[in-house]
């Protein structure tokens, strides 16, 4: 069998998804075809779908960057017997099989509450996200909005988006931190904008509190490291095990839940407060 795996873009996140996919795929003699833009483009997602249904795959993961744009050529793989999950990021009026990652919006409350937490309540913070069109990212920025606009006294001096693109990650960072010198902690919503604050973190030197979202090795030494304060992770090492069992299920034509919850998991808090549904 062949599995078919599209990225929004190349991140070292994604890298760690397809180790942990291959492993589990070598268990069951699965070849994998992973295609990744070398940054967040909707063509080509549109056109490795296309490829990958022309080639007759027996399952496709997408990470789709745009929700709606996607949903005619998944609906087109369903229809030809194809079975589509999404990951990370939903399309939810496609006819796609299921859903593999947390509750965005979830993410976004947990991260308001890790922000709280860190201030006291007050504060002023930078918000930095990755496509304005994928869903998951507007939902966890609605998650951190409604979160701090109810329970704290912390204003969000300013939003940005990389879309997906790293020097633009670091670039629109530098620019919110030139603009507002003053401002408490960098909230990331993104993998891009998690791993582009490390190295403005390390040539600015600053102390300030900095979140990210997404684990993986080079995070967590910047995190023992102190460029990182927190790490919000979605379990992002269980994607690729995931996305392999429930690909087998639906070529199988076996039923499996429509959304297989990953959880969320904070990193570097100590202990971590009762009334916070941890997942290790």
């Amino acid at each position: 069998m062949t599995f078919g795996i599209i990225y929004p873009m190349v991140n070292a996140t994604y890298e760690m998804v397809t180790e942990k996919a291959e492993a589990a795929a070598k268990d069951h003699n699965i070849q994998l075809l992973v295609q990744a833009p070398d940054e967040a483009n909707l063509e080509q997602q549109i056109r490795f779908m296309e490829l990958m249904i022309k080639r007759g795959v027996d399952g496709i993961a997408i990470a789709p960057v745009d929700p709606k744009a996607l949903v005619s050529v998944i609906n087109k793989a369903v229809s030809q017997g194809i079975p589509v999950v999404c990951f990370e990021s939903d399309s939810p009026d496609s006819n796609r099989d299921a859903f593999i990652g947390a509750d965005n919006r979830k993410t976004g409350t947990v991260i308001g509450q890790t922000v709280d937490r860190l201030l006291g309540g007050k504060g002023m913070i930078l918000v930095e996200s990755g496509m304005p069109h994928m869903l998951g990212y507007g939902e966890r920025l609605n998650g951190l909005q409604e979160y701090l606009a109810k329970h704290t006294e912390i204003d969000i001096l300013e939003i940005r988006h990389n879309d997906g693109n790293e020097e633009s990650a670091a670039f629109q960072l530098e620019q919110m931190i030139t603009d507002h010198p003053h401002f408490s902690a960098l909230v990331n919503l993104d993998f891009v904008s998690s791993s582009s604050s490390v190295l403005v973190w390390k040539a600015k030197g600053l102390t300030r509190y900095n979140i990210a979202l997404g684990f993986t090795p080079s995070l967590a030494q910047a995190l023992d490291n102190g460029q990182i304060t927190r790490i919000i992770s979605q379990n992002e090492q269980n994607w690729g095990a995931d996305i392999i069992n429930t690909l087998l299920l639906r070529s199988s034509r076996i039923k499996s839940p429509q959304w297989i919850d990953t959880n969320i998991t904070i990193i570097g808090e100590s202990p971590v407060p009762a009334d916070h549904d941890h997942s290790s």
